[in-house]
């Protein structure tokens, strides 16, 4: 009876022992093993706006922005502009370059789910002298020829999630990086056609200008005529050439908006602006906007000061310049 009871003690002291052991082992296990996967916490969010109304709800639909979306204006100059983005623009190439850096890290952290097998293969020919010594040596003279072969295989279990984790965190850098490549392209797209209707709505407005400006001066050669012949003022002429020359001096500053325009369209096309215009007209249409510019400090002189009309200058930059 003595050695059963012993006996049954040391039954009880190993049992503690072995659930002491899986104690440990399951917290040191729960302590390795991979967290929870994020679950978005819940919001509650209302159905509508109190102050919505009458209002329309908003449809978000990114995929009829995808594709040649700039096409549905019908305009040639402007679809051969928009093509040369996706070739010169370098914030575009800078956001594709950085898309495949992520999907080719991606690939990379990818490869650890596989085992990882390295092979080198070495050969090695040598020959012993028949003259070393001693002479009569059986090794001497003869060719040996060493070839080998390691391979090495390894692979990493992906016990505690390591691979998994980084391969998840990777994927979503690649996702996040697609994105950003999706919105410079339709950023960029976007600015180009509209400076590009800007600078065309420029063009109206200029055109409307220099047509004002050839009445204003019609009207100017009238009151001088007026005021030659004793039926006019001073004031009345003074008055005339005070509105033509504010109307040049707004046709002025319609066509140094609309260069600024067509400068921004030129950069974002990957274009020097500076070379879109030859240096003999440029100088050309600064002299003539010169000279109109200086008549405004230039008092009446008499008809011959008037009976030649200025000729509207042209635009300083065109945008049929920019298109190969």
């Amino acid at each position: 009876m003595k050695f059963l009871w012993y006996h049954r003690k040391d039954s009880r002291a190993g049992a503690k022992g072995i659930a002491t052991i899986l104690v440990a082992s399951a917290l040191f296990l729960a302590g390795c093993a991979v967290g929870p996967r994020y679950q978005r916490p819940p919001v509650e969010a209302p159905p509508a706006y109190k102050e919505a109304g009458n209002w329309k709800t908003a449809q978000p639909n990114e995929l009829n922005l995808r594709g040649n979306w700039w096409e549905i204006f019908q305009d040639p100059q402007l679809n051969d502009l928009e093509q040369q983005v996706n070739i010169s623009n370098q914030n575009l190439k800078a956001a594709q370059a950085q898309y495949t850096q992520a999907r080719a890290l991606l690939r990379y952290n990818r490869a650890d789910y596989f085992p990882t097998v390295v092979a080198g293969a070495s050969a090695t020919r040598g020959r012993t002298s028949a003259n070393r010594a001693p002479v009569n040596a059986i090794g001497n003279g003869r060719t040996t020829n060493d070839f080998q072969l390691p391979v090495e295989l390894s692979y990493e279990v992906d016990a505690w999630g390591r691979v998994r984790n980084n391969v998840e965190s990777f994927r979503a850098q690649a996702q996040a990086s697609a994105a950003d490549l999706a919105t410079i392209n339709l950023s960029v797209h976007a600015q180009l056609a509209l400076f590009y209707f800007q600078a065309r709505s420029l063009d109206a407005q200029e055109q409307l200008l220099n047509s004002t400006v050839q009445y204003y001066e019609q009207a100017l050669q009238l009151n001088v005529s007026r005021f030659q012949g004793g039926v006019g003022s001073e004031v009345e002429v003074e008055q005339a050439r005070t509105q033509l020359e504010t109307t040049r001096a707004q046709a002025i500053d319609v066509g140094v908006a609309r260069a600024q325009f067509e400068h921004a369209v030129a950069v974002l096309i990957g274009k020097p602006p500076a070379s879109m215009v030859q240096p003999s007209e440029r100088t050309r249409i600064f002299m003539t906007r010169f000279a109109s510019v200086r008549r405004r400090t230039t008092r009446l002189r008499g008809p011959s000061r008037w009976m030649t009309p200025l000729a509207p200058a042209p635009s300083l930059f065109r945008l049929d310049m920019l298109t190969p």
